[in-house]
Formats: structure tokens, sequence, C-alpha cells
């Protein structure tokens, strides 16, 4: 069976027992996370969120691009968040490679966002949203890096 029919078949069963729908659109705990979309990762499982607790945006390497100050700036402004965190992980697969390798790979001057240094990024992320005109000094933001091994989040100062 194809991996879509699973899929598929997963949510017809988890729809059959939903009863979540009356949730509110802002989240019920005011923050958002940036992090990767590296399978690995489950969010709410190593934040203990429930659905309708945060908003999530994630991207290859949790890197705060425009368009996630994007998001974050619909959270705040119109959805309530009051802060953010930034998580990237151990073992990123942004790691190891360099934008140059894959634009010449695909002939294209896309950028992607590969970077050298982990924590890095992350403090780089954390700058950004903290510098955007878009968003008050109020919002608050930190960042953390996720360890894929042990499962524990560490506060990147």
């Amino acid at each position: 069976m194809p991996v879509v029919d699973e899929i598929r078949e997963a949510n017809r069963s988890y729809a059959s027992e939903f009863s979540k729908g009356d949730l509110p659109m802002p989240p019920g705990r005011k923050f958002a996370v940036v992090t990767c979309m590296d399978a690995r990762l489950d969010p709410a499982k190593f934040l203990g969120l429930d659905e309708g607790d945060a908003h999530v945006i994630r991207n290859a390497g949790a890197v705060v691009t425009d368009d996630a100050i994007r998001s974050l700036v619909i959270s705040h402004h119109l959805l309530g968040t009051q802060q953010a965190m930034v998580i990237a992980h151990t073992d990123c697969g942004m790691l190891t490679f360099k934008d140059e390798e894959l634009q010449d790979r695909l002939d294209t001057d896309t950028e992607f966002h590969a970077f050298p240094d982990l924590e890095q990024n992350v403090r780089s992320g954390v700058r950004k949203i903290r510098d955007s005109s878009l968003l008050p000094d109020s919002f608050e933001v930190r960042g953390f890096v996720y360890d894929v091994k042990s499962g524990e989040l560490r506060d990147i100062g």
C-alpha cells in the first residue's frame, strides 16, 4: 500500500474520534516555536504540548528566514503570541553541505541557508527576531538546541 494511502487510513481513524474541533485559533499558551523539519523531532512531544497550545513553524535547519518572521508577526499581532523559541538540533543535515554546492548541483541561485555552526545559527535566528521592526521589544525569544540522542533541550544563552 502506498504511504499516502496508509496516511489517509490513519487520518480516517483519527477523525472518527476527533473531539477538538472547538479549539480557539489563538494558541492557548501564547508562544511560537521555530524548529527544524527533521522527522526525528516531534515538538509537541518534546515540549509537552497539546493541540492548540502553540504555533510551530518548521523549515530545514530551524532557520529564521523572512518567511519565519512573517509567520511570527502574524502569530503575535493577530493571534496574541508573546514569546518564541528557536530550536535547532544536533546531527542536523544543514551542517553537511554548503549552499554553493547545492546551487551548483541544481544550477540555481536559490539560497538554502546551510550553516557550519549550529549554535551560531540559533543565535543568529534569535537576533533576527529581536531585531525585527515588525515585532515589539516586549516579544521574548530564546534559543535552544535539541539533542536527538538524549531528547534534552540545551539553552543557548
